[in-house]
């Protein structure tokens, strides 16, 4: 496999990584929605149903968070690295709060993963409402109510709308990003860009918040 040895390269494989993740964080909340249906149960079902295509999926994940994640530590290290040590007057004013800490909204974006991996996934942060051992009425792991019991509890209802926002700020300026990086900068694409891509950011957040906010309201039960 080419590893880029260039900046030019480096941000290349950021942006190619972010666009694929970004198509997961849709695909995501696509699969998210179907418990507004009664339909998560047999969607986890059909998913499970399939080892081999989900792990082969998942594993796919793995690599796409690990090059975007690295590459991003090292292109934050060389900008870093080449500023100068004193400003007279700042410079970057026109940045957006999300362009100048994407590191650290993708810190916490990682450490929700982990968390919402264990939650959901492996199943442990909470064993009494595991769905592998609670099946629905058609003996499937429950997942809906697993969900719903969780986002009833209001601490775990938080790290999740705290993480959604901290994805709302990365995706609002990564978004944008990936199309510059790939030379779709100029005085007329590029506004559009902007704004179609802090849209798009504003929708995912609100898709990815609407599942624990209807259920805190008891509209989702």
């Amino acid at each position: 496999m080419l590893v880029p040895t260039s900046t030019v390269g480096r941000k290349l494989v950021m942006a190619a990584t972010g666009q694929l993740m970004i198509l997961f964080i849709i695909l995501h909340v696509l699969g998210n929605a179907t418990i507004y249906f009664g339909w998560l149960n047999a969607y986890a079902a059909h998913l499970h149903a399939l080892p081999p295509l989900v792990w082969s999926f998942r594993f796919g994940l793995i690599i796409l968070f690990a090059f975007h994640i690295y590459y991003g530590i090292i292109l934050t290290l060389e900008n870093n690295a080449a500023k100068p040590q004193a400003y007279v007057v700042r410079n970057d004013l026109s940045a957006t709060v999300a362009g100048r800490n994407m590191i650290w909204t993708g810190a916490v974006i990682v450490s929700f993963l982990i968390y919402h991996l264990l939650h959901f996934t492996v199943q442990i942060t909470d064993p009494a409402l595991s769905a592998a051992k609670h099946m629905d009425a058609l003996g499937r792991p429950d997942v809906f109510t697993m969900v719903v019991k969780s986002f009833q509890n209001f601490g775990i209802a938080s790290v999740y709308l705290l993480a959604m926002t901290a994805l709302w700020l990365h995706l609002s300026h990564g978004i944008q990003s990936t199309f510059q990086t790939w030379g779709m900068n100029s005085e007329q694409s590029l506004p559009v860009i902007k704004r179609a891509g802090a849209a798009a950011a504003v929708i995912l957040f609100l898709a990815y918040i609407a599942v624990p906010a209807l259920v805190a309201m008891r509209i989702v039960k």
